[in-house]
C-alpha cells in the first residue's frame, strides 16, 4: 500500500512508516502534518489509480534541519568576474503514520517518542571544591633536546 503525494512542489511516493524529507513546513499542531494533495493511491489488489473519494496522508515531524551546502559559482571568462555563494535548503523530516481513502485506513506501527537528552548542569560549588582539593595525577614528559651542532 502506497500513495503519491505532492508537497513543496515535488512528488513523493510514500508508504506507512516511511520517513521523507520535504521542503520546510511551518509549525503544525503537536508536530502532526496532513497532506491533502494526494495524486494516486495503490489499492489492496496492487492496482494504482487516482483516488475518487477524499484521500489523505498524515505524518508526524521527526526532525528539522538543513541540507548539505550547495555552492553556486558564477564565472565569466576573460573579464575577471567570479562570484561564489553557498546555499543550504531547510527541510522537515516527516514520518508517514497513516494513509486513508475509501473508508480504508492503513497505519504504521507506533514508535515510542524519543525524550530529549538532559542538558548538562553547571557544577555546584561543593563539587568544584572537592575536585580541586583532590590530588591530580599528571605525568611529566621529558622534552628531548636537539643535538648541539659542532662548530668547524
Amino acid at each position: 500500500m502506497y500513495a503519491v503525494i505532492r508537497a513543496g512542489g515535488k512528488q513523493y511516493r510514500v508508504a506507512p512508516g516511511d520517513v521523507i524529507r520535504v521542503e520546510k513546513v511551518g509549525n503544525g499542531t503537536d508536530g502532526n502534518i496532513r497532506f491533502d494533495d494526494v495524486l494516486a493511491v495503490s489499492g489492496s489488489d496492487g492496482q494504482i489509480g487516482k483516488p475518487q473519494a477524499e484521500a489523505r496522508v498524515s505524518g508526524q515531524v521527526v526532525e528539522e534541519g538543513r541540507h548539505d551546502k550547495v555552492l553556486v559559482f558564477h564565472y565569466k571568462r576573460k573579464k575577471q568576474y567570479k562570484k561564489l555563494r553557498g546555499h543550504r535548503q531547510p527541510f522537515t523530516a516527516v514520518r508517514i503514520t497513516e494513509i486513508a481513502f475509501d473508508g480504508q485506513t492503513f497505519s504504521a506501527p507506533e514508535l515510542p517518542r524519543k525524550e530529549p537528552k538532559p542538558r548538562k548542569v553547571a557544577k555546584t560549588a561543593a563539587v568544584a571544591e572537592a575536585e580541586s582539593a583532590a590530588p591530580k595525577k599528571t605525568a611529566k614528559k621529558k622534552a628531548k633536546k636537539a643535538p648541539a651542532k659542532k662548530k668547524k
